[in-house]
């Protein structure tokens, strides 16, 4: 698929991140005015809860964007999904007849405040990239063999919904518990071992019952759309917490995602293979579609004072050995019932080169060989003060579809007690 021409001028550079292909959804603010429901376009937000009141966008005979998330759309499901995109398209589309009717409800970007896009109802992260797995066996148990069940299931845990945020939001260094390898008792302070995990997470658009199985098809279709996701992990609170249940404070303190959800319907031109499996997975994990997408990825990190970011790391969507249909197959298997709004991390994504690690503990190997900035400066893990950004596109003809930068600053420990 070719550019889609906006009359919006900014969309219809090949380099911009949201031209007419994309229409992302998004939450902003300008001013004191709340917060409101927004598609970006070009470097303008167009607002869909002005749009609604005006009469331009009718798709219910009872408002969805009269508040400031887009869970309402979500649980109206794909049909009413499709109808939005279609008539956003003919709306902001070049030689539109209601262009003098909607540039008044175009707003800045740059003027304006973005928020959480979504109610986050739960969040389950996973571990389903294989050079991520294979290197942390190789950190942490001197071996690359992976778990047992790794290549049958994907591998995944409950997360805190509550500790979500949108880009931009500081995130303070974890106090917790750690244990020295030669200690005889645990102490508890601030981690040193601070860390990000580049990933993706897939919004569930579509719920299911509770006790009812989904099949892969199923899932794909409830998956509403993406964003990029930032895991942040205290490594040496999470290596002396996780046995055996997993992690838990070492993750609970925040994950960042981008502020633009970009749908299923934008990213369907991108649609990419998952990787050969090397053992047959069972039936219920088959789907007829190809489940991953072609978006580069990248990583950069900023210290604190600094002129500019380097890039400490390049690689792909399309590295994963599971997609989000099969992981949300998987959860709702057993008869968990799927909310509209779940987030779903897809866990870290890593290549095979050195390059394409999505985390400091595979950069700079547990911290032992640190990694040199283009400043200068060398990290092992994250140090007070830096900002690490996450960012996202996937090239088309003529065209980039971006989801905006996932940001944040590590700020220090809260003092306790």
């Amino acid at each position: 698929m070719p550019l889609l021409k906006s009359w919006v001028a900014s969309a219809n550079d090949a380099n911009h991140p949201f031209p007419l292909n994309n229409l992302p959804y998004g939450v902003f603010s300008t001013g004191e005015d709340d917060p409101r429901c927004g598609v970006a376009i070009g470097d303008m937000i167009l607002d869909i809860a002005a749009a609604e009141a005006e009469g331009l966008i009718a798709l219910t005979d009872y408002p969805l964007f009269d508040v400031p998330y887009w869970n309402d759309l979500m649980e109206e499901g794909p049909a009413v999904w499709a109808a939005l995109r279609e008539r956003l398209t003919a709306l902001l589309a070049k030689g539109s007849k209601e262009q003098e009717a909607v540039e008044p409800l175009l707003v800045p970007m740059a003027e304006a405040t973005l928020h959480m896009p979504l109610v986050v109802s739960e969040y389950t992260d996973f571990y389903a990239g294989k050079q991520h797995a294979q290197n942390m066996g190789a950190i942490l148990r001197g071996s690359p063999d992976l778990p047992a069940n790794w290549l049958h299931i994907p591998i995944g845990y409950n997360g805190r919904a509550s500790s979500v945020v949108v880009s931009g939001t500081p995130i303070h260094r974890p106090n917790g518990q750690t244990k020295a390898p030669d200690a005889e008792m645990p102490s508890f302070g601030p981690s040193k071992r601070l860390d990000i995990e580049l990933e993706m997470g897939a919004i569930v658009g579509t719920g299911s019952e509770f006790g009812q199985p989904i099949t892969v098809d199923e899932a794909d279709a409830m998956i509403f759309g993406y964003v990029l996701l930032n895991d942040w992990s205290a490594r040496d609170i999470q290596g002396w917490e996780y046995q055996p249940l997993g992690p838990f404070q070492g993750k609970a303190f925040g994950t960042s995602i981008s502020p633009w959800i970009v749908t299923a319907a934008a990213l369907e031109p991108f649609r990419a293979p998952t990787p050969p499996r090397e053992k047959q997975l069972l039936p219920y994990l088959s789907g007829s579609k190809d489940g991953l997408y072609n978006i580069e990825l990248e990583v950069l990190m900023q210290p604190e004072g600094a002129d500019h970011a380097s890039v400490i790391a390049r690689t792909n969507y399309s590295r994963m050995y599971y997609s989000a249909a099969e992981q949300l197959c998987h959860h709702a298997i057993g008869g968990c019932a799927m909310n509209a709004g779940d987030l779903l991390g897809s866990g870290t994504i890593s290549g095979p080169d050195r390059t394409e690690f999505g985390s400091l503990m595979e950069l700079s190997w547990a911290g032992r060989e640190p990694f040199t900035l283009e400043t200068g400066e060398t990290r092992g893990f994250i140090e007070d003060g830096d900002t690490l950004t996450l960012r996202g596109n996937a090239r088309g003809d003529g065209y980039t579809i971006g989801f905006g930068d996932c940001v944040g600053q590590i700020l220090p420990a809260k003092a306790w007690g």
